[in-house]
């Protein structure tokens, strides 16, 4: 698949050609995850409303729940003010965090609420 030339131009990409992409929960507005994609990964995306994503480790395309059913379905997709990061807006199905979690925001809050005075 190809990315269209237009979207492609605005993008700002990483030595590896790579961007990063915020995760977000359609019906909370939770961040559940962050990930990595290059052009093809977001085009698979566009295309198949499937949240698709590159693996640094495994050098290599992976859908999200392709394996543990955990799927994401693909609401919208923006392109912040720099054009180096997306925000995709999903609505996650079974924990998004490979450690099984909801979110990889669960387990270490370096800092919580305020107290209020």
């Amino acid at each position: 698949m190809t990315l269209d030339p237009t979207l492609s131009a605005r993008l700002k990409r990483n030595e590896a050609g790579l961007f990063s992409a915020v995760v977000q929960e359609r019906s909370t507005g939770q961040v559940l995850m962050v990930a990595w994609m290059d052009d093809e990964a977001l085009s698979r995306t566009l295309a198949t409303r499937k949240g698709t994503y590159y693996s640094r480790s495994r050098q290599q395309y992976w859908v999200k729940g392709e394996t543990s059913g955990h799927t994401q379905y693909v609401h919208e997709v923006r392109l912040d003010c720099d054009g180096d990061t997306v925000l995709l807006v999903v609505d996650q199905i079974g924990a998004a965090c490979h450690t099984g979690t909801h979110t990889c925001f669960d387990s270490d809050v370096l800092l919580g609420p305020a107290a209020q005075a």
